[in-house]
């Protein structure tokens, strides 16, 4: 079994407060943790205590005797030090000092590191230490009995009747010591990494980046950002699979078609904040032409699977010119085309002429409808296409030039195709990635 090594500066309480009849923080982490080896910084001031009654060795030795034990002690003394309050001072001697004593161990040795003695700079300079150089350690800080701040009286000290009043001498002493985490600095940087991942909708790379570290370290959020990343893939199978109780409220429509086309449009929006303006304009017809059917059922009642066939071989939908025959339908389609309309598969196209027909036909006609989904299928025509069969660049600017419409108007159509195609969305709900965003951040910080 390996050694218990305490590194320790020492402070106004140590050893035993004269205020309280209580140990202070050093020869606390003593009596509970038993170390075998002490390494004990001290000041002009603490250099000066010793030399008057030996109240430090006297007390740690007296707490060996009493618990039978051997420690080593490496009285660390620094006579010209009276700035105690200076921070650089304390990092620059702790820091090689500290590195020092790792090099000597061995594996199975356990470090422990008081912070709670010594002024505010030197505990705050051991705090920095372990986060920096990432210490496999334990930080150990001891709470006061009375909850408070302690106070530093040190005038007619008396340290053997001291330690004979010291309360904490009794077997059953309340244990006052925490292990304070720290977490190491690569963890905090790649922490600051992911949340900026996840800010940017980057889920994938947030993923991949938290797969990277401790398991521990990552439990409370880890899983969220796994059904981030399936959700932005449209995977919602993936995303029942991972089981994870709090990503119920990711989703504000919970089931069906409308959750579908909804969660579509969701993704359409975060690939253009993302700036991936292409991916964004290519994925737009298989929406259109959905909304386009649904406005067609829900404003004309009219449903085009209704008039058209299904190749269950090649899963594709075909127009039923059978069925088409001596309809209004097939009678618009062939004015518009010019009588060569021809029975093929069902593109948006062909869905805005029958919308713009029945639109113009309705007793309340809808100039509203037929100036939307004219607009939209001209985004689509005029440089959707190009997108999908030309290698070209593209940018919010070129998307405005070529269409007339910046990205984020293509978006807010998109949002008000949905209420002609009978798909009520509450205005809160199409801020859901950014709240999804915001309870994953949320668990970041809890962890």
């Amino acid at each position: 079994m390996g050694k218990t090594i305490l590194f320790s500066p020492i402070g106004g309480t140590d050893p035993i407060s004269q205020d309280n009849y209580k140990e202070g923080a050093l020869l606390h982490i003593c009596r509970v943790y038993k170390p075998d080896e002490i390494y004990l910084y001290m000041s002009k001031e603490i250099i000066e205590n010793e030399k008057m009654d030996q109240r430090y060795s006297y007390c740690l030795k007296k707490l060996d005797e009493a618990q039978d034990r051997k420690t080593i002690y490496h009285w660390i003394e620094r006579a010209d030090l009276s700035d105690v309050h200076i921070f650089n001072y304390a990092f620059e001697e702790f820091k090689p000092i500290i590195t020092e004593i790792v090099a000597q161990m061995n594996e199975d040795d356990v470090l422990l590191l008081n912070v709670s003695s010594g002024t505010p700079a030197m505990k705050s300079a051991l705090l920095v230490i372990v986060t920096m150089i990432e210490l496999n350690c334990k930080v150990i800080q001891v709470g006061t009995p009375n909850k408070a701040m302690n106070e530093h009286n040190h005038k007619g000290y008396l340290v053997k009747e001291l330690w004979e009043m010291n309360e904490d001498n009794v077997p059953d002493c309340e244990n006052r010591c925490e292990e304070v985490k720290c977490p190491a600095l690569s963890l905090i940087k790649n922490e600051e990494i992911i949340k900026k991942h996840i800010q940017a909708y980057d889920y994938a790379a947030a993923l991949s980046l938290a797969k990277s570290l401790p398991q521990m370290k990552t439990k409370s959020y880890l899983p969220l950002i796994e059904v981030a990343q399936y959700r932005y893939l449209l995977d919602f199978r993936g995303v029942d699979k991972m089981h994870v109780p709090e990503s119920k409220d990711f989703f504000p429509i919970k089931s069906g078609d409308n959750k579908k086309y909804f969660e579509y449009a969701l993704n359409l929006e975060v690939k253009y904040k993302r700036g991936e303006y292409a991916d964004f304009l290519r994925a737009i017809s298989p929406l259109i032409a959905d909304l386009f059917e649904l406005i067609l059922k829900c404003q004309f009642g009219i449903n085009i699977n209704e008039f058209c066939r299904y190749d269950k071989k090649l899963k594709f939908r075909n127009w039923d010119s059978a069925i088409l025959q001596n309809t209004t339908m097939l009678d618009v389609l062939n004015t518009f085309f010019n009588g060569q309309f021809k029975f093929g598969p069902v593109y948006s196209s062909q869905l805005i002429v029958l919308i713009e027909h029945y639109a113009s036909k309705a007793e309340n006609k809808s100039t509203d409808l037929i100036s939307l989904v004219n607009a939209l299928r001209d985004v689509e025509q005029n440089l959707r296409n190009k997108v999908a069969h030309q290698i070209i660049s593209v940018t919010d600017e070129s998307i405005k030039k070529e269409t007339g419409f910046t990205g984020k108007q293509i978006i807010d159509m998109i949002k008000k195709t949905f209420k002609f195609a009978g798909i009520n969305i509450s205005k809160e709900y199409w801020t859901s990635y950014d709240d999804m965003n915001n309870k994953i951040l949320k668990a970041m910080e809890c962890e």
